[in-house]
């Protein structure tokens, strides 16, 4: 599993997270940064500077940052991911406190999987903090379960040209999650990862978002299986009620 170096050096972490946050989310303020990051808003707007120097952010006539173009080309999301930032943690927090493993909250962005906020485990062997990152929509589980909101023509749209997916293969994946309700990724993203997601729906009864658990494989056993659903159901069910509030 991908964790944490040991030696990680804060500084360019705090940097590579900025510039996934700015391509996933839009336009920031400093002081927005700086809160994202947890770092002072100094620090914030010198990593700022950095990335406009380097082209994987630009600065706004109204002082805000967006990223450059060495980060535009990517995918987006049409999910409302900073409303979701704001809702999720308290429910991603208590489905830790419940089950003991990693959480996270993921969008889709075209055939990608873009993990907006996570949770750590506090046991030592643990799966990381996954936030800011990007996978393959079709090799993790909160991607599998949004991909399986999905049509039959939609997915071909999305994956018709694309060589390394095998479209007949992965539709019937799809109906399998469709069937049982959650998605499984064991070992598809990571090796020895094990991890569950199901969708969070919006209002009017899209899927806007997947919430996951992620747990080294070694420990996952399937007589836990009913537990995890039922903490997972209601996180899902917890943000989905958040979102209806508005």
């Amino acid at each position: 599993m991908k964790n944490r170096p040991a030696y990680s050096i804060e500084s360019v972490d705090n940097a590579l997270h900025l510039a996934s946050v700015l391509r996933q989310e839009g336009a920031l303020r400093v002081t927005d940064a700086a809160e994202r990051l947890g770092v002072s808003p100094s620090t914030a707007h010198r990593l700022l500077a950095m990335l406009v120097y380097r082209d994987f952010a630009e600065q706004l006539p109204d002082r805000r940052y967006r990223a450059g173009r060495l980060l535009r080309a990517g995918q987006r999301s049409d999910a409302p991911v900073g409303v979701l930032r704001t809702l999720a943690p308290r429910h991603l927090d208590r489905l830790v406190a419940t089950v003991g493993e990693s959480a996270n909250l993921v969008v889709r962005a075209g055939t990608e999987a873009h993990f907006v906020a996570s949770v750590e485990s506090s046991q030592p062997l643990r799966v990381g903090d996954r936030s800011g990152r990007a996978m393959a929509a079709h090799r993790v589980s909160g991607g599998k379960a949004l991909l399986a909101e999905l049509s039959s023509d939609q997915l071909a749209a999305l994956y018709g040209d694309d060589p390394d997916v095998d479209l007949d293969l992965l539709r019937r994946e799809m109906r399998v999650i469709r069937s049982r309700g959650y998605a499984v990724n064991d070992g598809e993203s990571e090796p020895g990862l094990y991890a569950i997601g199901k969708a969070v729906h919006t209002p009017l009864g899209g899927a806007v978002a997947a919430i996951c658990l992620a747990m080294p494989a070694p420990r996952h056993d399937r007589s836990r299986l009913p537990q995890l659903l039922a903490a997972l159901d209601e996180a899902v069910d917890g943000l989905g009620s958040d979102l209806r509030r508005g």
